[in-house]
Formats: C-alpha cells, structure tokens, sequence
C-alpha cells in the first residue's frame, strides 16, 4: 500500500491541463480563466458625479455661496462645456464632471430657485468624485487561472471583453459495475441496490468543473466491462466505482489489465477507500474507486476533485487542509489515515460516532472530513485536528 500522497502524487502525473477554448462572455461563468486577460479601457472612463447635486469649483465652495446654473451631465449625457467661476452644473449620478468642475455639491444641501442655487449647509470633506481608471486602467489584468464568478463575469463585460480564454472542461466517464446494481427510478430486484455512487460522483465533478457521462451500469462479466471501457474511451477521464478489489466478482483489474491498462498503484493506506488503483488505459487516465457509497464519495473529496483542478489548468495540489479544535473526544487511530465524516459546530469540529463506509445518510449530514494521521494517539476535546471542507468548488 502507498500513502495518500504518493497516490495523489502519481495520479497528477496521470493528467495534464486541457486545451485553451475561446467562448463567449455569456458562457464564462463557472469556467477556468486559461490566460490572463487585460482591460479594454478605463473604469470609469471619466470623472463621475457619485452623487445627485450640482458640480462646481471646490474653491469656491461654502456656506451661503450663490451659484448661475448654466447646464445639466446626466449619464449618458454629459455637458460639453467648461464651468466658470460663479457657475453651476446640475449632474447625476454616474454622468460625466463637466470641464472646470471638481466638487459636487450634493442637492440635498442645496436650495434652487430658477437658475439660482445656494448652498445652505456646510459641505463635507467629500468631493463626491469617482476619478477616472479609480476602478481599473487600461492594461490591468484578471489573472489565470481563475474559477470565473459572476463578480468575474461583471468585471469583464466592464473591462470590454467579450470573449474569454478558458481551459477546455475534461470529460469525466463514469462506469458503474455490479450486478446488485440498478439505475435510480429503476425496480430493484430483491438481491439489488440502487447505483448511488454515480451521481454523487458526477454532481461533485461537476462542481469542481468537470462534464460528466454517466456510462450504463458494467455487469460483472469481462464482455459487458469491455463494452463500457468501449464507450468511455473518448472520454479525458475514465472513473471505474466498485469492482476494484480482489473478491471472485471483482473484475475491472483483470479486464482493465487484459485491455493494456499500464497499472500504477493498487491500494491505499487510507480508510475509507482502501483498494483504489489507477493507470492508463488506452492512453486516456483510468481510476478505480470502490464500491462502498462512502468509500466512493471521499475519495472523489480526496482524489477526483484535485485532478480535475489540474485539468483545468490549476496547481497540482491536494485538497486544501483547515485545523480546526476538536468538540468532543476521539479514541486513538489504527494504520491507515483515516478520513471521518463530521460536521463543523460552534464548539469545534465533531466527528459521527458511525463511521461505516456504507452509511451515506451520514455522509449527507456531514460537511467536513476529519483526517487522522496513521497511529494517532487518543485526542481530547480542543485539541487542533486537520479538516478537509467537503464543498470544494
């Protein structure tokens, strides 16, 4: 057995960054920004009023001063002229300051009659001015790569991009095997259980970035196997759930290997998730998960997510690691790192007592996964521990 990050190692050798695509501002959300990407022009593009009132000379500028309006700058709409001394401009909010002009005296301290204004308070320090580029300045960059929010999105339809480079989505296929298993919706036989795994697995990949095709259900005969390693080799990414150890049943190895799999580990010191393997089959990366629910889901946690992260072109890292204080006690680990299901509270973070790797209804619950070092001695209430958030996108 190899550790997990031996494993986790070998596997970013296993893949590389996707292609560079172009697409359009609209369908940038929620994609990896590939290259950097520069602002088309300045924001804003001018001086702006961020205040209704009226723009003259800060010199100018005290109680009881009388003004002449001689013009209006709405936005959209600014006014062409220079502003004199003795001299008013009534703006708006977001309209260009006009020429001569650099204070906005604001309208509610303002009395106008007809073309005559006079200020009755006492102006602030503010100046009610957005200088132009007090945004950004032409040149300045987002930079790759880069999860695109729709913050992101807004600030490149500001910066005047209209396409956005981004990294090509790996598509992930999913092969379900067994024969207890059926497709959700399906009626079970009594000897059945429904194929949970997979879309637990393609709604995190999803999340993390990735397109997902969920491949029919493999039987446990080498010809339905090689029929499904068949269909997924087109895919970036073949992800195999259950089949994977070494039982009578089990035969993703032996089919995987008869196909020219080049194998590159076989069994993790973790639990859950012990018989996990991965290579290359066909040239396109292959891994192997188990078959257990929980077994499946934190591995895709540990291992799934972190790889496709480097697909679409981020760093080659592990999941990121928080520690946190423990809210109540843990008995000493075995061997094998062990990654727990618990959820996050006030006092700390709580391990569930039920940590077998069948229990998805305690997988639901939860919203962390509490790491233990192999061998790790008994912990007491606020002792730091590592945690691993489960939302990762």
């Amino acid at each position: 057995m190899i550790s997990v990050s031996e494993a986790l190692d070998t596997l970013f050798e296993l893949v590389a960054p996707g292609a560079i695509e172009t697409v359009p501002l609209q369908a940038a959300h929620g994609r990896v920004l590939a290259q950097d990407v520069a602002a088309q022009r300045n924001q804003p593009p001018f001086d702006a009023s961020a205040m209704d009132g009226y723009a003259v000379k800060a010199t100018e500028v005290e109680k009881d001063a009388l003004f002449q309006v001689v013009g209006e700058s709405a936005a959209g709409h600014g006014w062409a002229g220079d502003v004199k001394p003795g001299q008013a401009v009534r703006i708006f909010t977001g309209a260009p300051v006009p020429e001569g002009a650099d204070f906005i005296v604001i309208q509610e301290n303002v009395d106008r009659r007809g073309d005559l204004i006079t200020i009755t308070e006492t102006p602030g320090p503010s100046h009610y001015i957005r200088p132009a580029g007090g945004d950004f300045k032409i040149g300045e960059t987002i930079t790759a790569p880069r999860r695109l929010s729709p913050a992101d999105v807004a600030l490149l339809a500001s910066m005047n991009v209209a396409s956005v480079p981004v990294t090509q989505k790996p598509v992930v296929a999913l092969i379900s095997t067994g024969d207890e298993l059926v497709m959700p919706g399906e009626a079970p036989g009594p000897d059945q259980i429904i194929a949970s795994n997979t879309f637990g697995l393609a709604a995190m990949l999803q999340s993390a970035g990735a397109d997902t095709r969920i491949l029919p259900i493999a039987r446990d005969t080498e010809l339905s196997l090689r029929q499904a390693f068949k269909l997924a080799g087109s895919a970036d990414l073949i992800v195999t759930i259950g089949g994977a150890s070494v039982g009578d049943h089990d035969l993703v190895a032996d089919v995987a290997g008869e196909a020219g799999m080049e194998q590159a580990f076989y069994k993790i010191a973790m639990r859950p998730g012990k018989p996990l393997m991965a290579g290359r089959l066909g040239g396109v990366p292959m891994i192997g998960l188990p078959g257990n629910p929980v077994s499946a889901m934190v591995c895709g946690a540990v291992f799934l997510v972190p790889v496709v992260r480097k697909m679409l072109g981020f760093e080659a890292s592990p999941a990121p690691r928080q520690k946190m204080s423990l809210a109540k006690p843990l008995g000493s680990n075995g061997p094998r790192e062990h990654y727990m299901r618990a959820i996050k509270t006030s006092e700390g973070v709580a391990a569930f007592d039920a940590q077998d790797s069948s229990l998805l209804g305690v997988l639901a619950q939860s919203d962390t996964l509490l790491i233990r070092p192999p061998h790790d001695p008994a912990r007491e209430t606020g002792d730091m521990v590592e945690i691993i958030h489960l939302d990762q996108s």
